[in-house]
């Protein structure tokens, strides 16, 4: 069955319906644009909620020591990247279906336009042949009248007996030639009959079938396109869907990841004061006159208890810079951690000071390269830090000293000497590949593997395959996206959900 054989009569009902496809269309692409600003609207409102219940701070960064607290900056994170994935499901979505269908509506309306065109053209065909048949019919039948009055005549002159033979041979002729004009005008009357017998043949067996079946294939194809679009609304959330449930796998997997028990531990550690409990008081016996009372108290002296550490709120001392003013333990802790510190500061000046004499032993091989006095202002300020770094780190070993005592003060410096060697003989390794050539070029951050394959068809994006090593240029700021360098040398931004950053 096809439009052409079963609807040859209804140019009305093809008309309509062939725009009501349209239409549909139409709705359809304003419908998934609304979809992606709902999408948009959703992505920028979880984003603002993340970043607004972010940790911030001193004191928030060390509340996030406790798993409660890490697990929450990390469900922040995942739901971050979770927003990222609903900006992509809108984007793909707008240039997927929207653009697309927009393009292919336009191209259905031309195509549309051009059936219809043709419909009509084959009609005023049709219709002028059939007004010139109509006037070929009335001329045929009024000179057919003329013939009959002028035959009619001719029998009643010659039936009138006071008429003369001249008038008879007149009225004759007028006659004859009535007839004659009459059957000139039936066979032109024939003759367009049959032409528009002809036309009318063609008319509605060849081109209104044709054009009426081109219209059904357009609809068709209309329809399957429609379809194809129906299937993309879906397919477009199912290809993030991995992406999204890895998102929702880590939230779940942050809740797992708390320990309650660490996290008591943990607050103990931080605020352990290290004071003993005070003893008891003894009775003053007035009646013996006043004695002052006396305590085995660790709390040193006995009067002091009136302000006792764990209690005081007011008249807080100010920070001192042997940490003095802390309880024994939180001093012990703040001493270690600033000694660690300077140890790292003072491995990371010494590293610097031996590879400017590198550079330097370089230049002076090979002249061309630089001047080797020029490093001598750089080589001289990281001999006077490293001075100043070796100065505090006795210092504050000293107050550690005595802060925990002799046995337990010269572990804790061996620890750090054994430390700051160990790190010092590690780090040997770094200098000992010295290219000869300094050019002033990025480096990495890190290293990455994509987990999913991404085509980057925006401007600053750049495609990568699931499986592919990349190097990170640029890390993640909050708005889901990195910069990393592909082996090829291609650079551009991705998704940061899409990779899985190396250990």
């Amino acid at each position: 069955m096809d439009w052409g054989t079963d609807l040859w009569d209804q140019y009305d009902h093809i008309d309509k319906h062939t725009q009501c496809g349209l239409d549909l269309v139409d709705r359809y692409i304003k419908f998934v644009k609304e979809r992606t600003e709902i999408e948009q609207s959703y992505a920028k409102q979880l984003r603002s909620l993340s970043k607004k219940y972010a940790k911030r701070g001193s004191k928030e960064e060390q509340d996030c020591k406790f798993s409660n607290h890490a697990s929450l900056q990390e469900i922040l994170n995942e739901l971050n990247d979770y927003a990222g994935q609903r900006e992509l499901i809108a984007e793909n979505m707008m240039t997927g279906i929207c653009v697309e269908l927009t393009k292919y509506l336009q191209e259905l309306k031309q195509e549309r336009k051009t059936h219809l065109s043709d419909a009509k053209k084959a009609q005023q065909m049709l219709e002028s042949s059939f007004k010139q048949l109509e006037s070929t019919k009335k001329r045929y039948s009024k000179e057919w009248a003329e013939a009959e009055k002028a035959s009619q005549q001719v029998e009643k002159i010659e039936s009138d007996l006071n008429a003369t033979r001249l008038d008879v041979e007149k009225a004759k002729q007028h006659a004859h030639s009535r007839t004659h004009t009459a059957e000139e005008c039936r066979n032109d009357y024939a003759a367009q009959l049959q032409r528009y017998n002809k036309d009318q043949n063609l008319y509605y067996y060849s081109e209104i079938p044709l054009i009426f079946n081109k219209m059904q294939d357009m609809d068709e194809r209309r329809i399957r396109r429609l379809a194809e679009g129906y299937c993309q609304f879906s397919d477009i959330e199912k290809k993030v869907l991995p992406i999204i449930t890895k998102c929702l796998e880590g939230i779940s997997s942050a809740g797992l990841k708390i320990n309650e028990k660490q996290d008591s531990i943990l607050f103990i550690e931080q605020h352990k004061s290290g004071f003993e409990r005070p003893a008891d008081l003894e009775f003053e016996d007035y009646t013996q006159g006043i004695k002052p009372a006396t305590s085995d108290s660790s709390l040193n002296p006995p009067k002091v208890r009136a302000k006792l550490w764990p209690f005081s709120k007011k008249n807080k001392p100010l920070p001192a810079e042997d940490f003095s003013h802390l309880p024994p333990e939180q001093r012990k802790k703040k001493l270690q951690a600033k000694i660690d510190d300077i140890t790292k500061e003072l491995q990371k000046t010494q590293d610097q000071s031996d590879a400017l004499e590198k550079m330097k032993g370089v230049y002076e091989q090979n002249p061309q390269m630089g001047d080797p006095s020029s490093l001598e202002p750089q080589i001289s300020e990281t001999a006077q830090n490293s001075g100043r770094l070796r100065g505090e780190l006795v210092k504050y070993e000293t107050w550690l000293s005595e802060a925990v005592g002799g046995e337990e003060s010269s572990n804790a410096i061996n620890n750090n000497s054994q430390h700051g060697v160990g790190a010092a003989d590690q780090s040997q390794s770094i200098y000992t590949e010295f290219d000869d050539e300094f050019d002033d070029v990025e480096s990495p951050v890190g290293q990455c593997t994509a987990l999913y394959t991404f085509e980057g068809n925006s401007e600053g994006t750049i495609s990568i395959t699931e499986g592919e090593l990349l190097s990170i240029m640029e890390d993640d700021k909050g708005d889901g996206w990195m910069r990393v360098l592909r082996a090829s040398g291609e650079e551009g931004y991705i998704p940061s959900s899409y990779v899985k950053l190396a250990p």
